[in-house]
């Protein structure tokens, strides 16, 4: 199985790039944000205020992952989530939630279990894949932009009443918290190819990740699609 990490901090691209390379190569996709986003929801719809209980409060598989890059599904305690988890609530606690050492060990095994389930390969998103989640994955990219482009990218996703200046405070908050939490921070580390995405488009960015995935050689056990 062949697993490609893909870290970077927020808006900079990675899910669109991700899921564009996953459904490439016919291979499962993971957006281990949507996770940390999920837990997020769950905490608010409880009225959980301290993220450390929240693993607790989960019935055994209250959160499951469709892997599929085409129409990658989260569900809730059966209910698909992919809507709400992006909502202004939700995005305004998810880094205080994803900051918690206890969310972060409690996400880290199924993360860990749902790559482990993969067919034959897999393309992962996040912050902390190729550091802590799957320190051994085939591939590992940091996937960068400035913070005006990451705040141009995340408004145009964004369906919200967000000013341009509010989301770029947001991105460069949430930079500050990933960056400097004490579990599993961003970073980069000298494994990883950094591909800055400040001028490039979706295509240049998934074109970039294809060919290296191509002449690693890594691309056997998947079919390209014409």
């Amino acid at each position: 199985m062949v697993v490609i990490a893909i870290d970077g901090p927020s808006g900079s691209g990675k899910s669109s790039a991700s899921r564009a390379v996953a459904a490439f190569f016919r291979w499962d996709y993971l957006d281990t944000g949507a996770l940390y986003r999920a837990l997020t929801l769950f905490a608010i719809n409880r009225d959980v205020r301290d993220p450390s209980h929240i693993p607790a409060l989960l019935s055994a598989n209250s959160i499951k992952w469709n892997g599929s890059p085409d129409e990658p599904q989260i569900l809730l305690e059966g209910r698909i989530v992919n809507a709400e988890i992006r909502s202004e609530a939700v995005t305004k606690r998810v880094s205080e939630v994803a900051a918690d050492p206890e969310v972060r060990k409690f996400l880290l095994a199924l993360q860990r279990a749902i790559i482990n389930q993969a067919r034959s390969g897999i393309v992962v998103e996040g912050r902390d894949i190729g550091t802590t989640v799957w320190p051994d994955a085939e591939l590992k990219i940091f996937l960068t932009a400035d913070l005006i482009a990451r705040a141009e990218r995340r408004n145009a996703e964004l369906s919200s009443n967000f000013t341009h200046k509010e989301i770029q405070d947001s991105l460069a908050a949430r930079d500050v918290i990933d960056s400097n939490r004490s579990t599993s921070p961003l970073r980069q580390i000298d494994e990883q190819i950094i591909i800055d995405a400040t001028h490039l488009s979706l295509e240049e960015v998934v074109t970039e990740i294809k060919r290296l995935i191509i002449e690693l050689e890594l691309s056997n056990d998947g079919e390209p699609r014409e």
